[in-house]
């Protein structure tokens, strides 16, 4: 038990928790594959779009964490982030906007013939409506806890890569 507070009174080391963001963008991927091949709830071409966002933020951060080089991994990390931030924040005013269309528009067909559609398609082609608002989980929608979790993955993976680890002495 010392051994874990002397390790947190040291601090949290930058590839820690770029490990630990890459995973959380792992468990979401397998998340949102649960509810599309359990329950049904269709992806549309913004949450398809998201998903992409999610592997890059997945692939910096670990890549980061691995290679040795957190704050690389961090800044392209933030990069993708932002991106899915901004993806979400489109599809909650396409929900709240009635007359905006998304599902059947071009935005689908170039995510459907994306060459990655054609390998992966269980999980990154997109079937379903971005008006779709059905399925919430604890009271928030999908691209709710989307944005959400960009937001939190955004402002962790900036304060990572401006931050200056001093290393740690061996022992």
């Amino acid at each position: 038990m010392e051994y874990i507070f002397a390790y947190l009174k040291g601090g949290i080391r930058s590839r820690h928790l770029l490990g630990l963001i890459g995973a959380a963008c792992i468990g979401f991927l397998g998340i949102a594959l649960l509810l599309q091949h359990f329950k049904d709830v269709l992806p549309c071409p913004l949450c398809v779009l998201q998903r992409y966002a999610l592997l890059a933020v997945a692939l910096f951060s670990l890549s980061g964490a691995v290679i040795g080089w957190p704050r690389v991994g961090a800044a392209l990390a933030a990069l993708a982030s932002l991106s899915g931030l901004g993806l979400a924040s489109y599809q909650l005013w396409v929900r709240a906007t009635p007359g905006v269309l998304c599902g059947f528009d071009p935005v689908e067909t170039f995510v459907n013939r994306l060459p990655s559609a054609n390998w992966l398609p269980f999980m990154l082609y997109a079937d379903g409506n971005c008006a779709d608002d059905t399925f919430r989980l604890f009271w928030l929608s999908l691209p709710m806890w989307g944005l959400l979790s960009f937001s939190a993955f955004t402002v962790v993976l900036i304060w990572l890569a401006l931050r200056h680890e001093e290393p740690r002495a061996a022992g």
